[in-house]
């Protein structure tokens, strides 16, 4: 029996298939200047098309005032309610890097992170390394960090400045505490237990850590770990079970395929540029009902606070619109895992904008799509475990509830 929804999924054969365009971080601020937010700001004529055929809203992907991070903010977006289904950023990176994870495994998302002769953080990225640099790096430390007291210790590449961590023993815990303390110029935070449970496992991370930087000490750049996202794994009910729905990721950064991972999701090989995923979608959507395309780049430059880039990454998307229609999906979904304002540099809690595109929509009277044009939308502003919920009505995949 699925876990939601177990007697009005219809069969997937008699009905459409649902594409979600993940635009990351797609939400911002406006701009002190002009007023318009960095999706306003945009020359995007082919979500603007697409916006006026559309049902308009914003979704809030965890609670007011809550800034996600990038797991509960994919995880609500495909159904998973992001409080229930809570999972640390390390088990979707190590799942997004292909490596294979036992019951138990506890697992973390490190960044290389450049810090001053004090000890102070005066970059978290280490200037986002080429990939060569990090897997010279991630070598580095997997020949001279190794494993002690019955714990093995795996270290993985995963893309520019970030490494997954993963410790295998017996009885180890996920509560701990972040030492990344997202800002720089203060130094990382202590590691620390968050209740008694997670003592024992503290002091193992602990001493894998203090050998780390003391490998990485006469590095230039890359001198420094930040440690973020710890959890252990277990498996999550799949998209299949739940919904009904054989699922494909087409990502390009390995955390997406993670988090696709985690709920059953085929996972395609990637391709190099964000228009080769489209491609990917086109050959992938044959033989699945869902397929979720991620792009990264919008939440890149939100991140770097650099407005006028986050604009561009936009209207790049936008011009890859119409390879998307030409596939004729019964539902065309677009939206953001949360907000980035350019202006704060970081996730914020901001309703996410949305469009979703079906033969079922009621037009809208709107200039385009852009923040205040979703709030004037028929869905309102909602939480984003329902959205699903939508794109099967739409895809005419719910049957009528009761009597």
């Amino acid at each position: 029996m699925r876990e939601t929804l177990p007697d009005l999924v219809v069969e997937r054969e008699q009905e459409g298939k649902i594409v979600f365009l993940v635009l990351d971080g797609l939400g911002g601020l406006p701009h002190e200047e002009t007023g318009l937010t960095e999706l306003e700001a945009a020359s995007t004529p082919n979500l603007d098309r697409l916006a006026r055929g559309s049902a308009l809203g914003l979704i809030t992907p965890v609670a007011p005032g809550i800034s996600p991070g990038s797991g509960p903010g994919h995880l609500a977006l495909f159904g998973y309610d992001p409080i229930r289904y809570n999972i640390g950023r390390g088990v979707l990176s190590a799942l997004g890097v292909d490596f294979h994870l036992e019951h138990g495994d506890l697992a973390a998302r490190l960044n290389f992170a450049t810090l001053d002769e004090d000890g102070k953080v005066v970059d978290r990225r280490a200037g986002r390394p080429p990939e060569e640099e990090n897997a010279r790096l991630v070598a580095k430390l997997r020949e001279e960090v190794k494993g002690a007291g019955g714990v093995q210790v795996f270290w993985e590449s995963e893309k520019e400045h970030r490494v997954v961590l993963v410790m295998r023993g017996a009885g180890l815990s996920a509560e701990l505490e972040d030492t990344d303390p997202q800002q720089t110029g203060v130094p990382a935070l202590p590691l620390r237990a968050s209740s008694p449970e997670g003592e024992r496992t503290a002091r193992a991370v602990e001493s894998v850590l203090e050998r780390a930087h003391q490998v990485l000490a006469d590095e230039p750049v890359a001198n420094g770990l930040l440690a973020r996202g710890f959890a252990t794994f277990e498996p999550y009910p799949s998209m299949e079970d739940r919904f009904g729905l054989r699922a494909v990721c087409i990502a390009r950064y390995p955390m997406y395929r993670g988090v696709s991972r985690l709920l059953g999701m085929d996972v395609a090989e990637p391709a190099e540029t964000d228009a080769g995923s489209i491609d990917v979608l086109a050959s992938e959507l044959q033989d699945h009902d869902f397929a979720f395309v991620h792009f990264k780049y919008i939440d890149s430059r939100g991140e770097d606070g650099d407005f006028d880039a986050k604009v561009a990454a936009i209207e790049a998307v936008d011009e890859l619109i119409p390879g998307v229609e030409a596939l004729e999906p019964a539902v065309i979904v677009a939206t953001g895992d949360h907000s980035t304002p350019s202006r704060m540099r970081a996730h914020s809690w901001h309703p996410v904008p949305l469009l979703l595109g079906s033969r079922w929509c009621r037009p809208v009277d709107v200039d385009g799509f852009g923040e205040r044009s979703c709030m004037r939308g028929e869905l309102g502003t909602f939480e984003a475990k329902h959205l699903m919920t939508l794109a099967l009505a739409h895809a005419g995949r719910l049957s009528k509830y009761g009597a």
